[in-house]
């Protein structure tokens, strides 16, 4: 089992439960899933870049990227329908658990001047979204294989109702949140 699952079951649920006053273990707020999504624009000149960034995401993430495709033609771009425009990995289980101890105690205090991640990137709904500009803050990456340093997004997909419930979630499972 994963160190960070192990601590959510025994630690924050109870912790959750005593602090929102949910009756049922099942009300309690968990993580689903999270998506790691990479942008590769320059892929439309280039289909060398897309496989680059697909081959450091999977090293990343320990899973196979999926190719994403543009929806729409935009001239100005140089995109058209059915282009690959970038590439992205949706993890579930004992692998996202794995992932985010990775990023939260590893990857994230590897970024330059970092004092914590802003507390307003919330949607509304309870899922949270982090914007990485560059995938170097992953011990994985091999420095020398770096075709270009490339941003990413990743979004942690929670059951929370509120914004608040996973922002507790989140500040126990390890999410380093600076005060707003």
């Amino acid at each position: 089992m994963a160190r960070l699952k192990e601590r959510y079951e025994k630690e924050i649920i109870p912790a959750l439960q005593e602090e929102f006053g949910y009756h049922n273990v099942m009300e309690v707020p968990r993580v689903t899933k999270v998506v790691v999504n990479v942008g590769v624009g320059d892929a439309t000149q280039d289909r060398q870049l897309l496989d680059a960034a697909m081959r450091e995401l999977a090293m990343i993430t320990g899973q196979k990227p999926k190719v994403t495709r543009a929806k729409k033609s935009v001239s100005a771009f140089r995109v058209r329908a059915g282009n690959p425009i970038g590439c992205l990995v949706t993890l579930r289980g004992r692998r996202m658990y794995e992932f985010l101890d990775r990023l939260f105690n590893a990857a994230l205090p590897r970024i330059r001047d970092f004092r914590g991640l802003s507390p307003r990137a919330f949607d509304g709904r309870g899922n949270y979204t982090i914007g990485i500009r560059e995938q170097l803050i992953f011990p994985e990456v091999d420095l020398d294989q770096v075709v270009r340093i490339r941003g990413m997004e990743v979004t942690i997909v929670t059951t929370a109702k509120t914004d608040r419930e996973a922002m507790r979630l989140l500040q126990m499972l390890g999410l380093p949140l600076r005060e707003a």
